[in-house]
């Protein structure tokens, strides 16, 4: 049997890449199209709660990208594996930390390890503003996000490439985690970001407003009633904060994959699941599908859009396979040697 190696690459490879937002933009748009093309496979999310006192749990993410003509992402499978653990920034580490293993589709051979903490809270921003860009009017001017988190940079970041925004609002729990937050954005993009006391400044009256926060258990922190006319709403986070009203006044409701929104204990429209206000027959697409131009998006400026993404595993390989290549290019990497 001959070598066999694979690549692996570290946290700071993957910092290194320096991967652009039109990069991980385009990568996860292109997870997004293979999926809208029946092109690839997902497989439902799989859990590991190895205690409750623990305040956290494993997800396993497992999908599979076809060779398309025309495009630089395919024939590649990848399993990825993340920690999601409330309370870790109690010992300095982040709630979300990942490993992503791709292989070839074809022999099961292993092609690359690479830390997926980066790439999780990349793609989960990109798939919020691959979100907006498709389903938000394009005038949209004033942004609210819920949430401090990783993910919840690349939400605001990525939201910021796409739109002319004169207006960013965040909010989080604890202030010793929203001002250095809205000070990092404010750097980073060139202009203020406004670090805000409660949900209710955060995102009454915005146009684009998005949940991501880290609750214990479900609390109806954010009010239908400060959704207004035009809107997006982007709720994802594990815990619900939404009321139950929020989906009476949608006009369309679209999800990343209906199999994985439609079941299992976790998700911020759960409840409405369970109570058959999102389901099969109100359901207006996945994303995909208004991706590749078989659903509608926004019709209209008037529509209040509601976006729900769990997290495709998809959208994991793309940015990963991405990565890779980049990595190839540059030199990154080291070569481990499996057999």
């Amino acid at each position: 049997m001959p070598d066999i190696n694979f690549t692996y690459l570290s946290g700071p490879d993957i910092e290194a890449l320096q991967m652009t937002d039109g990069e991980i933009l385009d990568a996860v748009e292109e997870g997004l199209r293979a999926q809208g093309q029946g092109q690839a496979v997902i497989e439902p999310r799989v859990h590991l709660q190895p205690d409750p006192a623990f305040n956290g749990h494993f997800n396993v993410l497992r999908g599979y990208i076809a060779a398309r003509e025309g495009s630089p992402i395919g024939d590649v499978a990848g399993f990825k594996i993340v920690g999601d653990y409330v309370d870790n920034y109690k010992q300095g580490l982040p709630s979300e930390m990942a490993l992503l293993n791709l292989f070839d589709p074809r022999t099961g051979m292993p092609r690359a390890l690479l830390d997926a903490t980066a790439i999780t809270e990349m793609r989960t921003g990109a798939m919020t503003a691959l979100g907006a860009k498709y389903l938000a009017r394009r005038n949209s001017a004033c942004l609210g996000n819920i949430g401090a988190r990783g993910s919840s940079y690349w939400n605001v970041r990525l939201i910021a490439h796409l739109f002319d925004l004169e207006e960013i609002r965040v909010h989080s729990r604890r202030p010793e985690s929203r001002e250095p937050f809205a000070q990092r954005l404010s750097e980073d993009l060139g202009r203020e970001v406004k670090a805000v006391a409660d949900w209710q400044s955060c995102l009454e009256g915005a146009d684009i407003l998005v949940e991501a926060s880290r609750l214990p258990a479900p609390q109806p922190h954010f009010k239908t009633g400060w959704v207004k006319p035009g809107a997006l709403v982007v709720p994802y986070g594990t815990m619900s904060a939404v009321e139950l009203s929020l989906t009476d006044v949608m006009d369309k409701m679209v999800v990343d994959d209906w199999g994985q929104c439609k079941g299992g204990p976790f998700g911020s429209l759960r409840a409405h699941v369970e109570a058959g206000k999102l389901s099969a027959d109100s359901l207006h697409a996945e994303l995909c599908q208004i991706v590749v131009g078989q659903k509608e998006g926004r019709t209209s400026d008037d529509e209040n859009i509601l976006f729900w993404h769990r997290g495709l595993s998809l959208s994991d390989i793309a940015l990963g396979a991405a990565m890779l290549d980049k990595a190839r290019r540059m030199g990154i990497g080291q070569a481990l040697r499996y057999a």
